[in-house]
């Protein structure tokens, strides 16, 4: 199976866990919109659901292709979230932001009962950090904001550029009108250490680890999709 396929038989599997009268968080990428497509068809035999999307480029496609929508002000407690993720390490801690909607996909998250992730077996990591970790921050300030971040990584022993994410000349904007630094660290040993020192940085509005919101993940190889729990760590 190609990559596309793969997503799709993940986002297939992804579908059986949605029941008719769900609320329900819709993620961002290319995994999550293959969730949409299919949606949209038991939409419109007749299921209901009301999803939330988690940026407007899915709002976008959940609109065109019928799928009823709602906002987290007007549904703030949702059944069930399905997003895609850039990595996923054996505790089903993430690394998420590859698209730039990172704040508004945690936030859906963290409203939500259940998180279950879909992806293809590439975003399997035994640690993560290999995918550049995108942090989430306000244009004001930006360098004083982006030394702070060294600072504190290089207090965790974590080297590597820091790049501001562009579109062609400009700085990429994300819906909430941020900007996005991507940290190249490597292999991040603590994640709840990085996520703590980061949160604590003024002009940080969120990163993309997201720690303790997945409950589950469906990954897609050649052989099918699969269900993959949490294992935690033996101390």
């Amino acid at each position: 199976m190609d990559a596309r396929q793969l997503k799709i038989e993940a986002a297939r599997e992804a579908l059986t866990h949605v029941t008719d009268g769900m609320k329900l968080g819709i993620g961002t990428g290319s995994t999550a919109e293959e969730f949409v497509r299919l949606l949209a068809v038991k939409v419109s035999e007749g299921f209901r659901v009301i999803g939330v999307p988690t940026s407007e480029r899915t709002a976008s496609l959940c609109q065109e292709l019928g799928v009823p929508l709602s906002t987290l002000d007007e549904t703030p407690e949702l059944d069930l979230t399905i997003d895609g993720a850039d990595e996923i390490d054996p505790e089903l801690a993430l690394v998420k932001g590859g698209g730039g909607a990172l704040l508004r996909e945690k936030i859906v998250a963290a409203a939500s009962r259940q998180m279950l992730v879909i992806a293809d077996t590439s975003k399997l990591v035994d640690t993560l950090g290999k995918f550049p970790l995108p942090i989430e921050v306000n244009p004001f300030g930006l360098k004083a904001t982006t030394i702070a971040i060294r600072a504190a990584a290089d207090a965790l022993g974590l080297e590597g550029p820091i790049n501001l994410r562009m579109t062609g000349t400009t700085p990429f904007v994300t819906d909430g009108g941020h900007f996005i630094l991507d940290a190249s660290f490597g292999r991040i040993p603590d994640t709840r250490a990085l996520s703590d020192v980061l949160h604590a940085i003024p002009g940080v509005v969120e990163h993309g680890l997201f720690l303790g919101l997945a409950d589950a993940a469906i990954v897609a190889d050649a052989g099918g999709a699969r269900t993959v729990r949490a294992v935690k760590k033996q101390h």
